[in-house]
């Protein structure tokens, strides 16, 4: 460029900025000459040639304005200069130089007009900005004198007026910061007054207006303590929630149950209740069983409380068992009842919500819709739960029955633990419709255990006191019933024996259909109740003395007969469905009655049933044993068992005593029936323990193990009782009442068959029929072995013998009076008849006991006749006539002496007579059919009879028929 303006100085020309100083702006350009131009153009002309000259100019010329053109050409010469050379080089530049110089010259003709025209707009544009320089500065005059009067006043204003704005603001936020600040004290005091929804309420709009001033550094600590006092709010709210677990109160569960709908928890709310019930049934239990633990050890030492739950209760005392079983049940009845509460709070909360109500919008549908789920969620939860709660509080009961050995508890306290497990049983039955399994298994362990080694223990002191009992008459009343006992008062309480007797235990003070959690919602508890029962357990059964007055026994019959004290049930006739038969009912009218009438007519007496205390002793265990069966049906069919071993051993004890005696079969009475025998028999080798009587100490029939357990050893009749003295009928008092009360024991038994079938398993009933039927029916056929010996031994039988051994019976002519020994044998029965009613005037002689005896009596005196005739050596027809009229004398003055019609074994000495007039096909089939009589008897009536008047062969032919009927029986 400097090259360019070198030239363009070397031709006269000047730049455009020198120009426009010298031009005005009316004035043209300056155009060069022709004379300059034509210089210009006297260099070579052709293009080619000057193209070649330019194109040989090094590039280095070309580079930039700093190149240092004579010191490039200076560095160029050679060490040795020649002149030649040097102009050579020289011209060579100069045509260089004129070519670029023409070249130039050339371009800026060729853009003259274009540079012109630019030159022209280049002045107008200064000319323009000259102008606008103008403007500008005037503008810039006015600007700085409104400045100074209108815009910094208004602006001043207007910014005033807008600080004022933001610092009303300002003070409306610091005043809403400052409230919220304060409530923190609001909260804390809603938290103490348990109002949680309204507290949350309160916190929910604090962390809303936080959220708007959250730009303020001081609103994002509140905020973040907001959060917190929140959590704290859900902490407080989850121990109010835990309250509920025992003590349910529907306003305090209302206001958490909204404070978590507040929250949007309620499913939350929902499991963090079962986790409270879970845990108040453990802390509930421990604290019971820690309480009574503690007590009963008296120190202060804390191990206890760090032991486990299950661990705790093997401490448990046998004396603070039953109140700590009592106060853990009450405690989970309370915990139980709060869920049952809290359940009908719920129920009634959705019938509230269930109401039909209008959706108006989209988020009402939306949140209708989460209500729903939130809804059929918790019911489905409180559903479940239920299984749950009641399994917990099984499991906690069940270690505690466990964690003690009951077998030695009293049995009035091992009824309570059955009477309050019952009672937990119900109530689980209502709370969920559980069978209880776990408990019923648990207390059926603790029951069988106990039963067995309560029941050993009762069959060892029946045991002693069958061998300490005298047989005396224990004084009741006339009136005496068992259900006066207070052993028997559940059988009162209960509906019908058909009800479950797990269902009879607690019959509710109100309509029978309230269930436990109606009758004991607001108050009470069902496991209070046996306190108030015990009150009640009274009872007067034994008169003041042996006999009661006329004038008190006419009124005890008078108050009998209104049965005002006999519960319904008591009155009504019991027909057994297999057999359709009416049994006696001890105490009844018409037993009464007749036992007024048909009593030993030399009785003067009362007509109180006869039974003795032992006797009394066994109703009472029976009592006992029902009781347990009434509550704990599962054992049902063990206790029934032992319940019969009392009968069965009361009845071996009464036959061995009384009853046994080799004489029976020489009697030929069928004093023992099969039936009998076979029962005797059973009850010997299942109950008794036998002495030792083989080499190696082994007992007959008891073998070692359990069998042995479970047997008792056969009782001693008591050395006071005398039953070989005459003058007492050899202890006709004392066989009558044991006989008797043996009798009664069987009535009262007949009496409790309907209640014990109720009670007994379906596939054990026909254990219960064979009982009824092949032992307790067998009680009355005892009667006939032990009067028997009394009869055997009253009457001078073999005296009778003697005096007919002497009687002629051959005589020739008929006798009109009868022999001396029918006279004896009267008196004999006559003193037997005095003897009798001297033993009426100390125990009374019911009249079947009566008619055994003279039965027996009258029995024996017959075949006494019969073997009698039988030792005659000779007899007439004459002499068969006395006898006759022996006979019918007899029968005619004992009619007078008894009531027994007809005569005993009349027909068998009469048959027995009249058989010496048959012939000898008649005595043949008299043989074959009349096998009651003995051999001996037979042979006589052959021999003496017939053989007068029959060949030898026929009588051996006679005397062979009666040896091949007698063949058999060896």
């Amino acid at each position: 460029m400097q090259k360019i303006k070198s030239l363009m100085a070397r031709q006269g020309l000047k730049s455009p900025q020198e120009s426009m100083a010298d031009l005005s702006p009316v004035e043209n350009f300056r155009i060069p000459s022709k004379e300059e131009l034509r210089e210009l153009r006297e260099l070579p002309v052709d293009p080619q040639a000057e193209q070649e000259i330019i194109n040989s100019i090094e590039e280095v010329y070309y580079s930039n304005d700093s190149f240092d053109v004579m010191q490039h050409e200076l560095e160029k010469l050679p060490p040795e200069l020649n002149l030649q050379e040097l102009e050579e080089y020289r011209d060579k530049r100069k045509r260089q130089q004129a070519a670029v110089s023409k070249k130039v010259a050339d371009l800026i003709l060729e853009k003259q007009p274009s540079y012109v025209k630019e030159l022209e707009r280049v002045t107008s544009l200064q000319t323009n900005l000259q102008l606008a320089a103008v403007i500008c500065t005037n503008a810039r005059r006015q600007l700085s004198v409104s400045k100074e009067g209108f815009t910094e006043a208004s602006l001043g204003l207007l910014a005033n007026q807008r600080r004022r704005q933001l610092l009303t603001g300002l003070l409306k936020s610091l005043r809403t910061i400052k409230t919220l600040q304060r409530t923190d004290v609001r909260l804390s005091e809603m938290l103490e007054e348990e109002d949680f929804p309204g507290a949350i309420q309160l916190c929910l709009e604090c962390q809303k207006a936080a959220s708007t001033f959250k730009h303020y550094s001081c609103i994002s600590e509140l905020n973040s303590k907001l959060q917190d006092t929140l959590e704290q709010i859900e902490e407080q709210l989850d121990v109010a929630l835990s309250k509920t677990c025992k003590h349910f109160d529907v306003s305090h569960y209302t206001k958490v149950q909204l404070a978590y709908t507040l929250l949007g928890k309620t499913q939350t709310a929902m499991d963090q209740l079962h986790m409270h019930f879970t845990q108040a049934i453990h802390n509930t239990v421990f604290q019971v069983v820690l309480g009574y633990v503690e007590l009963c050890a008296g120190n202060a030492d804390t191990k206890f409380q760090k032991m486990q739950y299950k661990d705790l209760c093997t401490h448990i005392t046998p004396d603070s068992y039953v109140p700590c079983l009592s106060d853990l049940c009450k405690a989970l009845w309370e915990v139980m009842l709060s869920y049952h509460r809290t359940m009908l709070w719920h129920e009634e909360h959705d019938k509230e919500k269930n109401a039909p109500t209008p959706i108006t919008d989209e988020a009402g549908a939306s949140e209708t819709d989460d209500s729903l789920v939130d809804r059929s969620y918790v019911k489905k939860k409180l559903e479940h739960g239920l299984s749950r709660i009641w399994q917990e509080v099984q499991l906690k009961v069940k270690a505690y029955l466990l964690g003690t050995d009951m077998s030695n508890f009293k049995y009035d306290d091992f009824i309570v633990v059955l009477d309050v497990i019952s009672r937990l049983i119900d109530v689980g039955e209502e709370f969920c419709g559980s069978k209880s399994e776990l408990l019923q298994e648990s207390i059926k362990r603790q029951s069988v255990n106990y039963f067995k080694n309560y029941h050993r223990t009762r069959l060892e002191e029946l045991r002693m006191f069958l061998e300490n009992e005298t047989w005396e008459l224990c004084p009741v009343k006339t009136n005496f019933n068992i259900a006066q006992l207070h052993e028997f008062r559940f059988m009162g309480q209960c509906r019908s024996p058909s009800v479950s007797p797990s269902r009879q235990v607690l019959p509710g003070p109100g309509p029978e259909d309230r269930s436990l959690f109606e009758q004991f919602s607001r108050e009470g508890n069902p496991f209070e109740r046996q306190i108030d029962n015990k009150e009640e357990e009274t009872e007067n059964v034994l008169a003041s003395n042996g006999y009661e007055s006329d004038e008190l026994e006419k009124s005890v019959y008078q108050d009998y007969d209104s049965d005002s004290d006999v519960p319904d049930e008591l009155k009504q006739d019991y027909v057994d469905e297999q057999t359709g038969d009416v049994p006696l009912k001890s105490a009844s009218r018409e037993t009464l009655r007749s036992r007024k009438k048909s009593d030993y007519s030399l009785n003067k007496g009362s007509a109180a049933p006869i039974l003795t205390n032992t006797t009394l002793n066994v109703i009472r265990l029976v009592g006992k044993y029902m009781q347990m069966m009434n509550i704990l049906k599962p054992i049902s069919f063990d206790v029934i068992h032992c319940v019969s071993q009392l009968f069965d051993y009361y009845l071996y004890a009464v036959y061995t005593f009384f009853g046994r005696n080799d004489t029976y079969e020489s009697s030929g009475l069928g004093l023992i029936s099969s039936r009998l025998r076979t029962t005797l028999n059973r009850i010997q080798e299942s109950l008794i323990e036998m002495e030792p009587t083989g080499e190696g100490g082994s007992s007959v029939h008891g073998g070692p193990g359990e069998d042995r357990k479970e047997k008792v050893p056969s009782p001693h009749l008591s050395q006071l009782v005398d039953l070989t003295a005459s003058g007492t009928l050899f202890g006709l008092a004392q066989r009558v009442v044991a006989t008797e009360s043996l009798v009664f024991l069987a009535e009262q038994f007949d009496f409790l068959q309907s209640h014990l079938d109720s009670m007994m398993p379906g596939t054990k009933k026909p254990f219960l029929q064979q009982f009824y039927s092949q032992t307790v029916s067998t009680a009355s056929e005892l009667r006939k072995p032990i009067y028997w010996i009394v009869a055997a031994k009253a009457i001078d039988y073999e005296q009778m013998l003697l005096m007919m051994a002497g009687v002629k019976w051959d005589i020739r002519e008929i006798m009109s009076q009868h022999n001396i020994y029918v006279d004896v044998l009267l008196k004999e029965f006559e003193e037997f008849n005095q003897r009798l009613s001297d033993v009426s005037k100390h125990v009374r002689i019911p009249l079947p006991v009566s008619n055994v005896l003279w039965e027996h009596c009258i029995r024996l005196a017959n075949r006494t006749l019969v073997e009698g005739y039988a030792n005659v050596k000779k007899c007439s027809n004459e002499g068969r006539a006395l006898m006759q009229l022996d006979f019918q004398q007899f029968l005619m003055k004992l009619e007078r002496l008894t009531d027994i019609r007809p005569i005993p074994d009349k027909e068998f000495v009469e048959t027995y007579v009249k058989a010496y007039y048959l012939t000898e096909n008649d005595m043949e089939q008299f043989i074959k059919n009349h096998r009651e009589y003995s051999m001996k008897q037979l042979a006589n009536l052959v021999n003496v009879c017939l053989g007068s008047h029959i060949n030898k062969k026929a009588r051996q032919k006679l005397l062979a028929a009666i040896d091949d009927i007698d063949r058999p029986k060896r």
